[in-house]
């Protein structure tokens, strides 16, 4: 019973992960308000929970459940799937560091900080839509 319950946790937090960072895309625009630059970085604070939750469930399944390491660490497709966890996680260290100024501010950011925060949001999004069909391809043993 414990197999299934991490691999749902392991879902549920990439969902999450995913569903946060689209809050994060959907606030932060031009006209944002003193309360929601506030919001932006609770959400990131989320944002940022779900996906250590997504990288430890995922190591509980490569560890001790699923398939076993031998069977994803000799796929390319498990190790595009760690590279695009890293890369999102590089690129989200800017945004929360913005928005954590602007909460400080107390003021409405210029259009063009706004702009820059939504571009890393929108890679990250992209970025993150890729990681399930490196997972696909990797469980079904393509790339061995």
């Amino acid at each position: 019973m414990v197999e299934p319950l991490v691999a749902y946790l392991h879902y549920l937090s990439i969902i999450l992960a995913g569903g946060f960072l689209v809050g994060e895309l959907v606030i932060c625009r031009t006209g944002i308000s003193s309360e929601q630059t506030r919001r932006l970085a609770g959400i990131d604070v989320v944002f940022f929970v779900s996906a250590l939750a997504a990288l430890a469930t995922g190591l509980l399944r490569l560890f001790f459940y699923a398939k076993g390491v031998g069977f994803y660490t000799g796929n390319p497709f498990f190790w595009a799937k760690m590279a695009l966890y890293v890369i999102i996680a590089g690129l989200s260290i800017k945004p929360p560091r913005t928005f954590i100024r602007w909460k400080r501010a107390g003021t409405a950011p210029a259009a063009d900080e706004i702009a820059g925060a939504r571009r890393f949001i929108h890679i990250e999004l992209g970025l993150l839509a890729l990681m399930p069909l490196m997972a696909v391809l990797m469980a079904r043993g393509i790339g061995r």
